[in-house]
C-alpha cells in the first residue's frame, strides 16, 4: 500500500525555510527584522542539521555580501529580510546581477515608508521588479499567494537562480509569512549541486583555466556588451512568466492583484460569482517577468480591469503597460497600515463592475 503524502501545518515563513532546505540550500545568511524572523530562527537549527552553514551576520549589508561570496563559489545560498533590510542589501544585489551570481533573496514586505510598521504591505513592488539598486538590471521575482506556493516557489527559485545565473527574489508580506496552513512538502529529484558550475570560483585544481567573476568593465565597449548580454537574458525569461487566471473566461471585469491581496480578492470574486456577477481574477505569480501576454489576451476579449494593491499604486503601471493598446485599468489602493478583508474589497469591485 502506498504511503499518503505527509501533510504539515506551518507558517508561510517556515514553508520558505523548508523549501530552501528541500532545494539543497547549504548556506543561510540573515539578520533579524520583523515579520520574517521565523525564517532565520528555523534555519539556525535546521540548516546545521542538514549539513550546511548558518550565519547571523552583523548587519543586512554583511549578510548580502556573504550571499554574494557564497554564490560566486557556486554554493546554493539564501538570505531573508523585510523592507528596510532589503534596502540595505541593494548594493550587493546589484553586484550579483552585474556579475551573474545566483542567489535566493526573501523579502517579507512590511509597511512603509521609513520604519513604518510590522504589518503587511506591498510597497516594495517597484523595488522588487525594477532592480532596486543602482544601474540597469533586473532579477527574477516570484510572488506566492499561499503557504504551499511559498514552499513550491522557493524550490523553483533555486532552480531558476542557477539555471540563469541570477538573483531571484521571493516577495511576500506579513500576511503570508505569519499565517498557518496545511501543506504537502516534497523534495525535488536529482538535485545536482555540482552541475552547471563551470563558471564558479572553486579553486584552481587540476590546472584548469582561470575563472573571473566581476561587475566592473572598464575596457572600451565592455560594459555596453555586458548590458546587452544581460538584457538578452532578461528578454529570454518572457516564456517563464506565470499567472493564475480565475473565472476569467466569461468575466466582464477582471480584478488584478498579487500575493496576499490576490488571495483576499479571490474570496471577493467567489462571493460575486455566487451572486451571478461576472467577475474574475488575474493574479501574477511572476512579477518579473510580468505575464503581460496573458493580460493582453484578456483585454482583447473586451474585458474591463480593476487593479487592487496594498500600496498607493505600483503594479498598476505594469497592468496598464500590458493592455495599453486596447484597454486601461481602474485602480483601488489599500493604504499601508490597514489590514484589508474580502468584504472591504466588495464595494470598489461592485462600483467598477457597474461603471461607477
Amino acid at each position: 500500500m502506498s504511503k499518503k503524502p505527509e501533510r504539515i501545518f506551518i507558517k508561510g515563513n517556515e514553508a520558505i525555510a523548508r523549501g530552501a532546505l528541500a532545494a539543497k540550500c547549504k548556506c543561510f545568511f540573515g539578520y533579524p527584522i520583523t515579520p520574517q524572523n521565523d525564517i532565520p530562527e528555523f534555519m539556525s537549527s535546521e540548516m546545521i542539521k542538514a549539513g550546511g552553514d548558518f550565519v547571523q551576520a552583523e548587519s543586512e549589508v554583511a549578510a548580502a555580501n556573504m550571499l554574494l561570496g557564497a554564490g560566486a563559489a557556486g554554493v546554493r545560498a539564501m538570505t531573508s529580510s523585510s523592507s528596510p533590510g532589503l534596502s540595505l542589501k541593494q548594493e550587493a544585489i546589484s553586484y550579483m546581477a552585474g556579475s551573474e551570481i545566483p542567489a535566493v533573496i526573501v523579502n517579507m514586505n512590511r509597511g512603509g515608508p521609513g520604519l513604518g510598521d510590522i504589518g503587511p504591505a506591498q510597497g516594495d513592488y517597484y523595488q522588487s521588479t525594477r532592480g532596486g539598486g543602482h544601474g540597469d538590471y533586473r532579477h527574477f521575482t516570484l510572488a506566492p499567494g499561499t503557504v504551499q506556493e511559498a514552499y513550491d516557489l522557493t524550490i523553483r527559485a533555486f532552480d531558476i537562480a542557477f539555471e540563469h545565473r541570477t538573483p531571484v527574489l521571493i516577495l511576500g508580506d506579513a500576511i503570508l509569512g505569519q499565517m498557518k496552513e496545511p501543506i504537502t512538502p516534497w523534495t525535488p529529484e536529482n538535485v545536482d549541486e555540482e552541475a552547471g558550475r563551470d563558471w564558479a570560483i572553486t579553486g584552481r585544481d587540476g590546472g584548469r583555466e582561470k575563472r573571473l567573476i566581476k561587475s566592473l568593465f572598464l575596457e572600451e565597449g565592455a560594459l555596453a556588451g555586458q548590458n546587452q548580454h544581460l538584457q538578452a537574458k532578461y528578454d529570454s525569461w518572457e516564456d517563464l512568466a506565470e499567472a493564475e487566471l480565475f473565472e476569467t473566461e466569461d468575466a466582464d471585469l477582471v480584478v488584478c492583484a498579487y500575493g496576499s491581496i490576490g488571495r483576499i480578492a479571490k474570496s471577493a470574486v467567489r462571493k460575486f460569482r455566487a451572486q451571478g456577477k461576472k467577475v474574475g481574477l488575474f493574479r501574477p505569480i511572476t512579477l518579473y517577468p510580468y505575464p503581460s501576454a496573458d493580460l493582453l489576451a484578456l483585454a482583447k476579449q473586451g474585458k474591463r480591469f480593476l487593479t487592487i494593491e496594498h500600496n498607493l499604486g505600483q503594479m498598476v503601471d505594469d497592468v496598464r503597460l500590458a493592455i495599453r493598446t486596447v484597454a486601461d485599468s481602474d485602480f483601488y489602493p489599500i493604504y499601508p497600515g490597514n489590514l484589508p478583508t474580502p468584504d472591504e474589497l466588495e464595494e470598489p469591485i461592485l462600483n467598477c463592475l457597474e461603471g461607477k
